[in-house]
């Protein structure tokens, strides 16, 4: 199964879960989702997510200056954000619950 296509699903979603406890600027999120196991994403990928998921209106952004380069645009979960994660983690634990009856043979 190609993973590559999984995550085109699922990005945003895994964009938001990545934000909900911590802000993060994009590397940091890019690391974040690497580390949780999402090995395949892409960096530009996970920029335009971002990008989108602001315009969108669930993110709100700040800039921090830093010692180590330019400065970080940081990206934090807002109201609308935070309801826009609850729905589609629920959508999704939906279709997992499905996908599971389906490969376990238990589906009706």
């Amino acid at each position: 199964m190609d993973v590559t296509q999984l995550l085109k699903g699922v990005l945003d979603l895994a964009v938001l879960a990545a934000l909900r406890h911590d802000d993060g600027y994009g590397y940091d999120i890019l690391r974040r989702l690497r580390t949780a196991g999402l090995e395949d994403v892409g960096d530009a990928s996970v920029y335009g997510t971002l990008r989108r998921l602001f315009q969108a209106g669930y993110l709100t952004t700040y800039v921090v200056p830093s010692d180590e380069g330019p400065h970080r645009k940081y990206y934090a979960l807002n109201a609308a954000g935070r309801a826009h994660l609850d729905r589609s983690g629920k959508v999704w634990r939906g279709f997992v619950s499905t996908m599971d009856q389906l490969l376990d043979g238990t589906s009706a």
